[in-house]
């Protein structure tokens, strides 16, 4: 098992990625994210059943992080030829057809690694999310069994309760108070 991740620098990474147009590539690495807030999130592969209704979700949702200075970037094991192959399949032939971010291909299975989150016996990833802030540390994270799907609503909470500087008790909501401390 990995080290403990949150409160600490977020693992660096640099990957190519298919852009969420389906037509162009790019690279990004971890310092791209600088300054604003990023969800970092894995999933087990490309053309399979789960994965595109969170990826399509957050695509969907783009807007409501856009508001709160974030970005999104999505990673598995596969190629970038793999996920644009996939952005170019529509969404009723279980495609993803245009997303509002990219898709980075972690080929080496190296960043997967370094946050915890490969199944080194199958070389997928488990379904981890983390939220990274604007200085590069890791405030957040999230891993499940690949046969569920993440929550944007509950993302965007724990997101909000991140960047709302309090301390937030069980079931927090924008617009409700802080605890005080003792």
């Amino acid at each position: 098992m990995a080290d403990r991740l949150v409160g600490k620098k977020a693992p660096d990474f640099t990957l190519a990625t298919a852009l969420g147009n389906g037509q162009d590539f790019g690279k990004v690495s971890l310092s791209d994210y600088s300054g604003k807030w990023l969800v970092l999130f894995f999933y087990p592969l490309d053309f399979t059943f789960v994965c595109p209704t969170e990826i399509i979700a957050l695509s969907d949702a783009i807007e409501q992080f856009s508001d709160l200075d974030t970005e999104i970037l999505g990673v598995s094991v596969d190629s970038i030829h793999s996920h644009r192959a996939w952005l170019n399949t529509p969404r009723e032939a279980n495609g993803l057809g245009k997303l509002n971010y990219p898709l980075g291909a972690d080929i080496t299975k190296s960043v997967a690694k370094d946050y915890g989150v490969l199944i080194e016996e199958e070389g997928i990833a488990l379904r981890g999310l983390f939220i990274i802030d604007p200085d590069g540390i890791l405030k957040y994270q999230v891993v499940n069994h690949n046969d569920v799907g993440r929550s944007v609503d509950e993302t965007l909470r724990v997101l909000q309760a991140l960047q709302s500087g309090g301390l937030c008790p069980a079931n927090w909501k924008p617009g409700q108070g802080h605890l005080v401390a003792k």
